[in-house]
């Protein structure tokens, strides 16, 4: 089978498209032909050997794959023939064909497209897992999504509104990416460039219920300031390469916090969790009151180009290579 295969940690552009053998399967996996990958942040560290998590090398790139069930235990709740969409999570998904667990593979609903559903459970079960779970979101509340054009700001902006929302206002670096925030259903737009200032004359000076932020960087203080009288930061990522910190008195003064969302980690220690969640967010999903994603596709051949505008952060929306 062809797969985009990392052999050295030099980067996205190390990620090289090779024959491989497929996949050994086992007791209790589910064999998938697979459609389309999604990419994810997680990605791009993994291929210069800088996430928490190093597959030993080679190994195949992405965690997320959509696509049909070639085979299936017999107590599965798939069948062969099935629309899928499935989490590989170390590796193993820009491949034509994965072999993963029964817990970790989910139908499709019939309105998803395949390359749709590759962009839907990394970034959309981290944003319900930070604003249902770490972020308590209550009806009618405020959400403020830093990188709102990327993978994870665009399902915030899909999401929130579903999940209980009152008003979701992107931060975005530029007029393009303003665009795409807006189409994916931002009540408000701000710029990066004096981002704080708009958002208090947005909120008549409160300010919001809910930072989601996986940029990190230089704007996180200013996050801490731009929250209400009890509002919640949630830490999702580092996208822009610097871990900020935080000085406790400010939290004490406004009754603020700020919170850890690692939904990788809540996964892993959690079991059942991600049927949960499936529970909840396909039937939103098959409503149509989550929009499905409009994800960027590239063709296997152009992986590493894929994973390297997540680096270079020209990306907008979420990006997905398609295998068939």
């Amino acid at each position: 089978m062809r797969a985009a295969q990392i052999s050295r940690l030099e980067g996205p552009e190390s990620i090289a498209v090779v024959d491989i053998a497929e996949p050994a399967g086992y007791p209790g996996g589910v064999v998938i032909d697979v459609h389309a990958a999604g990419v994810a942040f997680p990605d791009v560290l993994m291929s210069r050997g800088l996430y928490q998590m190093k597959p030993e090398l080679p190994f195949v790139v992405g965690g997320e794959v959509a696509g049909i069930v070639r085979e299936a235990p017999a107590d599965a709740h798939v069948r062969r023939g099935d629309r899928v969409v499935a989490l590989t999570l170390l590796g193993n998904a820009m491949a034509e064909v994965a072999v993963v667990p029964t817990a970790m593979v989910f139908a499709l609903p019939d309105n998803i497209s395949l390359e749709a559903g590759a962009g839907i459970l990394f970034n959309d079960l981290t944003v319900h897992f930070c604003l249902r779970n770490r972020g308590r979101l209550a009806a009618g509340e405020t959400v403020l999504v830093h990188g709102a054009a990327g993978g994870v700001g665009t399902a915030t902006l899909r999401m929130a509104a579903a999940l209980g929302a009152g008003r979701v206002i992107a931060v975005v670096s530029t007029e393009a990416k303003a665009a795409v925030a807006r189409a994916n259903g931002a009540t408000d737009v701000v710029l990066a460039e004096g981002w704080l200032a708009a958002v208090r004359e947005l909120t008549g000076g409160r300010g919001v219920d809910i930072v989601l932020d996986p940029v990190g960087g230089d704007r996180f203080t200013d996050s801490v300031r731009a929250l209400a009288s009890g509002g919640r930061l949630l830490v999702v990522g580092f996208t822009a390469g610097e871990i900020p910190t935080v000085k406790v008195n400010r939290l004490l003064l406004k009754n603020v916090e700020v919170v850890g969302a690692a939904w990788g980690e809540w996964v892993m220690n959690h079991p059942g969790y991600l049927a949960e969640q499936w529970a909840e967010v396909a039937p939103l999903l098959a409503a149509g009151a989550i929009a499905p994603p409009q994800p960027v596709l590239y063709p296997l051949e152009q992986a590493a180009a894929a994973v390297a505008s997540l680096e270079n952060r020209t990306a907008t929306g979420k990006v997905v290579v398609g295998l068939r």
